[in-house]
This record gives C-alpha cells, sequence and structure tokens, in this order.
C-alpha cells in the first residue's frame, strides 16, 4: 500500500517538475518570451486526487481491491473535473445580460465557455472587450474564439484598461488559483484590473475550478510561490510597422524594374531578407545588459477587489472559499 502510495506522490512531483521546468525547446517555435505557466493549479489538483488515493488506502486494506478504487476514483475525479466547466458556464451565464460590455483578462477556458454559451444557447446580445494580453498575446488569441462565436469583440492593450472601464459593466476573469483568503492567482494583470474596477464601481467576478482551490495564504505578491520566467524582449510595433511599409513599398517599385535589374532587385532583397533573420526582430528593443527585465507571469488579487466566485461548487463569495477547501479535504 505504502509503495503505491509513494509511487502517487513521485508521479505527481514529476508533472509539477515538468511544468514549470523552463522548457529550451520553446524559443524553436518562437515563443521564448512567454512566461512559464503558473502550476498552482496542477499542484491542488495533484493534492486533491492523493486525498481521495488516502482515503481509500484506509477504507480499503486488501490491495488488490484498493488499486481497482484508485482507478475507478481516478476516472470518476477526471469526469468531475471535465464537467466542472459546464456547471460553471451554466452558474455564471446567469450575470450576463443583455446590452452589456464584458471585459476580459487572459485565455480561460472556463470563462471562454461561459460567454459563448450565453451568446450561443441563450441568445444574449451582448459585447466584450478584451486586453491584449501580454507577452503571449493570450487576449488577442482567443478575441478571434468569441468573434467566430457571433459575439461582438475588441481587443485593447492591457495598459488601457482604465481607460475603457467607464465603458466596461462588468469584468470576468478566471485564475490559475483560488486561494484560502478568497484571493485569487491569474496571468499578470489581473490584480490592477480588480484595483480599477473597485475604484469605477464595477462588478469583478472569478470563474475557477474547485480543483484550483489551493491550500495557500499569501498577504502579497512577495508570497507566492516562485515561478520559471523566460526572457521578455520588447518591440516598437510602431517602427516595425513603418519599417513593413517601407519594404513594402521598395518591393511594389522594384516590380516596375526592367527584367534585368528586376532580377539583381530580387538578389539583393533575399540577401536582406538573410541578414535579417540572423539578425533580430523588426522594431526589437534592445537593452544594455545593465537593465533588469523582470517577467513575472502572475499576480495575487486580494479578496477585497473580487465580487463573486463562480465555481462548480455554486456561486461563492470570496470569504467562503476557507470552507469549501475545508470541505474539499475532509
Amino acid at each position: 500500500m505504502m509503495g503505491l502510495q509513494e509511487e502517487l506522490r513521485c508521479a505527481s512531483d514529476a508533472m509539477i517538475q515538468w511544468a514549470s521546468k523552463d522548457n529550451d525547446d520553446n524559443s524553436n517555435n518562437n515563443q521564448s518570451n512567454t512566461p512559464s505557466q503558473s502550476t498552482i493549479a496542477l499542484a491542488s489538483g495533484c493534492q486533491l486526487f492523493m486525498k481521495y488515493v488516502t482515503r481509500c488506502f484506509l477504507e480499503l486494506p486488501d490491495f488488490t481491491e484498493c488499486k481497482k478504487q484508485v482507478l475507478e476514483r481516478g476516472e470518476r475525479f477526471a469526469g468531475i473535473s471535465l464537467a466542472a466547466r459546464d456547471r460553471i458556464a451554466e452558474l455564471g451565464q446567469e450575470f450576463i445580460q443583455d446590452g452589456q460590455c464584458v471585459l476580459v483578462h487572459g485565455r480561460s477556458r472556463v470563462v471562454g465557455a461561459l460567454l459563448i454559451k450565453a451568446a450561443t444557447m441563450y441568445h444574449k446580445h451582448f459585447e466584450i472587450i478584451v486586453l491584449e494580453g501580454r507577452p503571449d498575446a493570450g487576449g488577442c488569441k482567443v478575441a478571434k474564439e468569441f468573434t467566430d462565436a457571433g459575439i461582438p469583440c475588441s481587443v485593447v492593450l492591457d495598459s488601457a484598461m482604465g481607460y475603457v472601464m467607464e465603458r466596461v459593466d462588468l469584468v470576468v476573469v478566471g485564475a490559475e488559483g483560488v486561494v484560502e483568503n478568497g484571493g485569487i492567482v491569474n496571468k499578470i494583470g489581473t490584480f490592477a484590473l480588480g484595483v480599477v474596477a473597485k475604484e469605477m464601481g464595477k462588478p469583478f467576478y472569478v470563474a475557477a475550478e474547485s480543483y484550483k482551490f489551493a491550500r495557500l495564504y499569501p498577504l502579497n505578491q512577495a508570497d507566492l510561490p516562485d515561478l520559471t520566467t523566460k526572457k521578455l524582449t520588447f518591440v516598437d510595433t510602431a517602427a516595425a510597422q513603418s519599417q513593413s511599409q517601407a519594404q513594402s513599398q521598395s518591393q511594389t517599385q522594384s516590380v516596375s524594374l526592367d527584367h534585368h535589374a528586376a532580377a539583381s532587385t530580387s538578389t539583393l532583397t533575399l540577401a536582406s531578407t538573410q541578414n535579417s533573420n540572423n539578425c533580430s526582430i523588426p522594431g526589437l528593443v534592445v537593452l544594455p545588459e545593465s537593465i533588469k527585465v523582470e517577467n513575472p507571469p502572475c499576480d495575487f488579487t486580494p479578496a477585497k477587489y473580487i465580487t463573486l466566485l463562480f465555481t462548480d461548487l455554486g456561486v461563492l463569495t470570496p470569504s467562503a472559499v476557507s470552507d469549501e477547501l475545508i470541505r474539499l479535504y475532509q
């Protein structure tokens, strides 16, 4: 029994370690400036599953029967986790009304399911403003999903959250983890968004599955678990667009040249492209080595900035999270 439990614990630790490591292979996929994902949700899910396993060991002394129950409970746990998103979407859509403007931050599957369900199944007419979601452009990616579902959608810079907040009726975000004091850990920028929403009197809702409830009690940003972050680059997009337009105009002019000149231009353009590929991204701002660049993937949003949490356990106030955690781990 103890050997099986230890193997499951080692497997859990291995998954968390794999998820948190800084994978150099991503640099070959143009993702070198993307921060590593938080492992809070994975860690809390593994802890919750281990609780089920430990209870199984206590209830069933026979090894064969215990092993069978572990597999059955694992499948049941996975099924409950998958069904959680639909349950949350059903509860949360009731807070979306016709004519509203919803502000979204980050690429959360549960938030996406909630808003798309409200629009497609309940035929509610509303619009969405999505923050860009630097550095991985998560907001830009999820905006396409909303548009494909027929929901009017706009994308703005992260730094424009205060500017658009006066047009917004409510804010909906996901969470990497829901902590014991009712706060959340989520994509960087969520804390600032919560502060702005509270200052301007806008409801701030969080949609998260119960397996993301974590036995953590941070009081500030310094209390968050250490997260490996990847190199962050800065690009002057205005300069990059100007450079792209200039190159486009140059290529257009080269088409009007005679065949011999066009061949020469083609050779020069190819050489220029090769040199460009060897150098850097258009508009890349190169900073001196003496300047330190920080790239935190997540931040902590205290409970006082959160209106309600939409979970598969029901619609909760932040103060109810600690009670639900106790029930989950009883």
